[in-house]
């Protein structure tokens, strides 16, 4: 969402981006994964302990923070769980394919690959913050540009999940696997093995598919394993893609857990 040439008193509004919500404005203020131009607070909550502590975070941070009207909030939010918190921002951004592997022995990286709903991108990204993923791959066309809506649907983690953007997904499996990691996939196929059968423990990226094409028969054909979610009876359908990807991401971290005791 663009903040077009208003003011707010003596100050024009002009950003690229809105991030909406205190969750989302307080990790981006602690993420510095993108320049904030400016934080507007409904006036009314001028003496909310929260506010005051996002005032102090802004300040300590160099970023102006200005009190404003319910109204000067409502022409620049695209919706109403904003709480009377919004920050006008610069893009967000990106760090390389390799720069996600972190300085540890068995690094867990995920593409997702084709989320058409902007909801589902951020819940999906809230999964993977919370099981521990060391960081997201995208293609370039991807649902940062709707920052509120996922913002909001991800608790701000979209804000300081570290990401990267690779032209195809084949392109980041390839990066990968020359780095040593397992290239998987999830999807439902007579080659899949369950997901709790797998040694997931070893370096790894998985690729999962969106709400309606799933992963490629391509790239299920040349990858090093596709990872199937065993069900509790007959199922002819297929989970979800944030149900999908909040289960895989969890048994990976259950596996590494369980390894280090």
């Amino acid at each position: 969402m663009v903040a077009s040439g208003e003011e707010s008193g003596s100050v024009t509004l002009s950003a690229a981006f809105v991030l909406e919500g205190r969750l989302s404005v307080t990790a981006a203020l602690e993420a510095g994964q993108r320049e904030i131009f400016r934080i507007l607070i409904d006036s009314d909550k001028r003496m909310d302990r929260r506010a005051a502590r996002l005032r102090h975070a802004a300040e300590s941070a160099g970023v102006a923070l200005e009190f404003v009207s319910a109204e000067t909030i409502a022409q620049h939010a695209s919706g109403q769980t904003h709480g009377g918190v919004i920050a006008l921002t610069g893009e967000r951004h990106y760090v390389s394919l390799a720069d996600l592997i972190p300085d540890r022995a068995s690094p867990f990286i995920v593409m997702l690959d084709g989320i058409e709903d902007p909801y589902n991108f951020g819940f999906a990204i809230r999964a993977l913050y919370a099981a521990g993923v060391a960081g997201v791959v995208l293609r370039p066309r991807n649902w940062t540009s709707a920052s509120a809506v996922v913002g909001r649907a991800s608790a701000g983690t979209i804000e300081r999940m570290p990401l990267a953007i690779a032209d195809s997904a084949e392109d980041a499996a390839a990066c990968y696997r020359e780095r040593g990691l397992l290239v998987a996939a999830a999807a439902k196929s007579a080659a899949g093995v369950s997901l709790y059968n797998a040694d997931l423990t070893r370096p790894l990226f998985v690729l999962v598919g969106g709400e309606k094409r799933g992963v490629t028969r391509s790239f299920r054909s040349r990858a090093d394993l596709l990872l199937e979610i065993p069900y509790g009876r007959d199922f002819a359908g297929s989970l979800g893609t944030v149900s999908a990807t909040a289960l895989i991401a969890f048994e990976v971290l259950r596996q590494r857990r369980a390894a280090e005791i």
